[in-house]
């Protein structure tokens, strides 16, 4: 199915743009877009201008490893532009006094309701997905449409932005808020699950392994993949422990919260967590339906 772009206002997500001026992927170097560039790159789906990774420079080591190996199997076919606007953690960690500007990862605050610790807790506003992958994606397809910073955008402008969102996902699956850059999902269109991805990775290269792609310290991790980081990964897990102590140190913590802040949603310090309950009930693999607007960890 081919959407014209004068039905642009009742798009939905799901076939080709005809006349896009521009067409991208939004690369989380995870699962799906992994695999939907690949996809792209061998022609079985619409090949885009150019794929995007935005980088929080908070990744695990082998997320890079991959990304690394991706951007050599697809250079014949389009480009892959990495894209930052700076190191997530580092940020969230200097930021102790209230005159600094500091991102907004929706870390779990231990609030006390009348003297009594409110087991709940609260989280923290989210403001990373866009301030580190959709704002730095749309600045860098600005450029490539060759606009200046603060240009207007050309009237009629359309930017097939297409995005690795899973048939089992299909609740991250959002209008874009971005008349110019509506978002298409070709693993939907296709009737694709992300174990339908895996297989056909592995069919095609059976000695390779895809990976998860998340910030070391993304609370919307699950406990399976908590435990897994702790196993497999010690120098992310390491990370991530320092990290998760560093938000509770100083007369004020990083975020200039008035209470404790903590990664994991027991609001208890992430090395003391037991990650075996939740994980061996056969909770979700990663992020809930209240997430981000499908950017992240695809």
């Amino acid at each position: 199915m081919t959407i014209s772009t004068d039905n642009i206002r009742s798009y939905r997500g799901l076939g080709e743009i005809e006349g896009a001026h521009l067409r991208i992927l939004s690369l989380g170097a995870g699962v799906q877009s992994s695999v939907l560039a690949l996809m792209a790159a061998r022609g079985i789906i619409t090949k885009p201008d150019a794929a995007i990774f935005a980088d929080t420079q908070w990744e695990p080591k082998a997320v890079y490893d991959h990304l690394d190996w991706l951007e050599n199997e697809v250079k014949d076919a389009f480009p892959i532009y990495r894209v930052s606007i700076g190191d997530i953690r580092a940020r969230s960690l200097e930021t102790t006094t209230e005159d600094k500007w500091r991102p907004s990862i929706p870390v779990f605050i231990d609030t006390p309701i009348d003297n009594v610790r409110d087991k709940a807790g609260a989280m923290a506003p989210r403001q990373c997905t866009a301030q580190y992958k959709i704002l730095p994606i749309q600045k860098k397809t600005r450029e490539l449409l060759g606009l200046k910073p603060r240009q207007r955008m050309p009237k009629g402008t359309i930017v097939e932005n297409m995005q690795g969102i899973s048939l089992d996902e299909i609740y991250r699956m959002k209008a874009s808020r971005i008349q110019w850059m509506p978002s298409r999902y070709p693993l939907v269109e296709m009737k694709m699950s992300r174990w339908d991805c895996q297989l056909w990775f592995e069919e095609r290269y059976p000695d390779r392994k895809l990976q998860k792609s998340a910030c070391i310290g993304c609370p919307y991790q699950s406990d399976r993949n908590w435990r897994e980081m702790k196993i497999n990964d010690p120098v992310s897990w390491a990370d991530l422990v320092d990290f998760d102590q560093s938000l509770r140190t100083g007369e004020r913590n990083v975020f200039g919260m008035k209470f404790p802040a903590y990664v994991h949603k027991s609001m208890k310090p992430i090395d003391e967590v037991d990650f075996s309950i939740e994980t061996d009930n056969g909770q979700l693999d990663m992020f809930s339906a209240e997430e981000c607007e499908g950017m992240c960890g695809v």
